[in-house]
């Protein structure tokens, strides 16, 4: 089968090359999913687990990328709430390979249902970005209606559906970005849009979902009232807010919480950012910062 590979953990993107792999082995509890398209995150190549398993043993040439939409063609030993045919998308695995390959294989339990009126691309693109929008807002920030929600980097694909997720929960949102975001962030439901220099005049909220950190997390960490709560992604922080939490946190696969952004996919509340499209044979392009927004690999034709 066709994959993209990187095999020179200093020479990161250099080394990535579409490659040819032997068909991967279903594991107890897992199946093998043809895989229609693919998302990444650019930074996953700095990442332990894209060059070790969990024994910290060398894997190269490794797979990257982690979001999928596919369909399933073979279910491994013991593998139930799957069928063979069946189309999915989800989250594979940290510590092996990954979804920018034509066959993958995944743990059952990390993938979810998918209608056959939603397209793979966008499947593809809800993955990640999704869940990770999800489990900040409601899972550790515990975000309630009529509370108000500061929201970094509302251009990009986690700041896009958090803004969407937080507006339909009945919360008040504040998102930050570069003027040019600004309209983009209107249509998406931000109430109030202030750039990263307008931030400290921005007011007290209850919750700061930050994807940035750094000085602008720092700055809206300041925001949070008393009682609040800070999410990040971007790094445990500094900085905690006065009488308030700070939580770092790492997205996690959840069959639930997919089947409930698939939901909101097909009824039109929900739309995730796709900036670009590319073959699987493009991918490596791809990962160049000089590509701005979000990519999504197109790996086999629907």
């Amino acid at each position: 089968m066709r994959a993209i590979t990187v095999r020179d953990r200093e020479a990161g993107i250099g080394s990535l090359a579409l490659t040819e792999l032997p068909y991967p082995h279903a594991a107890e509890n897992d199946v093998i999913v043809q895989v229609h398209a693919a998302g990444f995150t650019r930074g996953e190549l700095d990442w332990p687990g894209t060059w070790t398993d969990r024994t910290g043993r060398d894997r190269t040439p490794t797979v990257p990328g982690h979001e999928l939409s596919g369909v399933v063609v073979e279910l491994g030993y013991g593998t139930t709430g799957l069928t063979v045919g069946q189309r999915v998308f989800g989250l594979a695995d940290w510590l092996r390979d990954g979804s920018l390959a034509e066959y993958t294989a995944v743990e059952a339990r990390n993938l979810a249902p998918l209608p056959s009126d939603i397209d793979h691309v966008d499947a593809a693109a809800l993955v990640i970005s999704g869940l990770t929008a999800w489990q900040a807002l409601f899972d550790h920030a515990q975000l309630k209606p009529g509370q108000t929600v500061l929201i970094d980097g509302v251009g990009g694909a986690v700041g896009a559906i958090a803004v969407q997720l937080a507006h339909e929960a009945g919360a008040q949102v504040i998102g930050t970005g570069r003027a040019a975001d600004e309209d983009r962030a209107k249509e998406l439901g931000v109430h109030k849009f202030v750039t990263v220099e307008e931030l400290k005049g921005a007011g007290e909220v209850d919750v700061v979902l930050d994807v940035i950190g750094g000085e602008i997390r720092d700055s809206a960490t300041a925001l949070v009232r008393p009682g609040g709560t800070l999410v990040t992604i971007a790094d445990p922080p500094a900085v905690h807010p006065t009488n308030g939490r700070a939580i770092f946190f790492v997205v996690e696969p959840n069959r639930d919480q997919l089947i409930q952004l698939a939901a909101r996919l097909r009824d039109g509340s929900l739309k995730p950012l796709v900036n670009n499209i590319r073959t699987l044979a493009e991918a490596p392009e791809a990962f160049a910062p000089t590509l701005r927004g979000r990519t999504i690999i197109k790996v086999t034709e629907d």
